[in-house]
C-alpha cells in the first residue's frame, strides 16, 4: 500500500478533537428538584376540605370568608422560681422549644411587686406564638396525642372561652409531651395554650375547635 495512501487512512480514523472516542451523550433532562415539596399539615388540609363548609353549613353563614378559623397559638411557660436564680429559665426555654419546635422568646415582668420579690424587667418565663403550619401541626398533636396522656383525661372543660372567641388550656407539666425526656427534667412546669380564633362568639369558636378535634367534655 502506497506512503499517500496509508496516510488518508489514518486521517480518516482519528477522532475529531475533543472526542474521545465515546458516543455522544445524550443531553441530560430537566433536574430534579433540590427539595420535594413540603407536605401540608394534615389538620389545615382537613379544615380547608372539610371543616369549613360543615361550618359554612351549621352556622348558616353565606360568605365563605365569615368562616372562624384558627388565627395563633400561644404557648406560655411561667417559671416564677426565676426571680431567685435566672439560670432556672434556660431549661423552660429549652423544654418549650422541643414541644413548639420554634425558638421561645424569654418574658419579663412588667412591673415591680415587692410582695413577691419581682423587679420589672426580670425574666420569668418563655412564650412561644405560632402561626401557620406550626399552628396547625401543634393543635393536632395536642388534641390527638398530649391531651389523651393526662391521667384520667375525660375532656377540656366548656368553660374556657373568653367571651371573644379565643380558648385557653392550662396544663399541669410538660411530660405529657412525647418530645420531653423525663430522665432529663429537673423540674415540673405548667404551661397555657391559648388558642386564638377569628369566631366572633364563643359558640362560633367552640364549633371550630370541635370539628378540629377537640375532645370538649361531656
Amino acid at each position: 500500500m502506497a506512503d499517500g495512501q496509508k496516510k488518508d487512512e489514518q486521517k480518516k480514523a482519528k477522532p475529531a478533537k475533543g472526542d474521545k472516542g465515546h458516543a455522544p451523550e445524550e443531553k441530560a433532562g430537566p433536574e430534579a428538584p433540590r427539595h420535594a415539596a413540603k407536605e401540608r399539615p394534615r389538620l389545615r388540609v382537613q379544615f380547608e376540605k372539610e371543616v369549613a363548609v360543615a361550618l359554612m353549613k351549621e352556622l348558616d353563614l353565606k360568605n365563605p370568608m365569615a368562616v372562624p378559623r384558627l388565627n395563633k397559638i400561644v404557648v406560655n411557660m411561667g417559671v416564677g422560681e426565676a426571680t431567685q436564680n435566672a439560670k432556672i429559665i434556660d431549661p423552660a426555654v429549652n423544654e418549650l422549644g422541643q414541644i413548639t419546635g420554634q425558638k421561645p422568646v424569654v418574658t419579663k415582668a412588667k412591673k415591680s411587686i415587692a410582695a413577691f420579690k419581682v423587679r420589672e424587667g426580670m425574666p420569668i418565663g418563655a412564650m412561644v406564638t405560632l402561626r401557620g403550619d406550626r399552628m396547625y401541626e401543634f393543635l393536632d398533636r395536642l388534641v390527638t396525642i398530649v391531651l389523651p396522656r393526662v391521667r384520667d383525661f375525660r375532656g377540656v372543660s366548656t368553660k374556657s372561652f373568653d367571651g371573644r372567641g379565643n380558648y385557653t388550656i392550662g396544663l399541669h407539666d410538660q411530660l405529657i409531651f412525647p418530645e420531653i425526656d423525663y430522665a432529663k427534667v429537673d423540674k415540673l412546669k405548667g404551661m397555657n395554650v391559648t388558642i386564638v380564633t377569628t369566631a366572633r362568639t364563643d359558640d362560633q369558636a367552640r364549633s371550630l375547635l370541635k370539628h378540629l378535634g377537640m375532645p370538649f367534655r361531656a
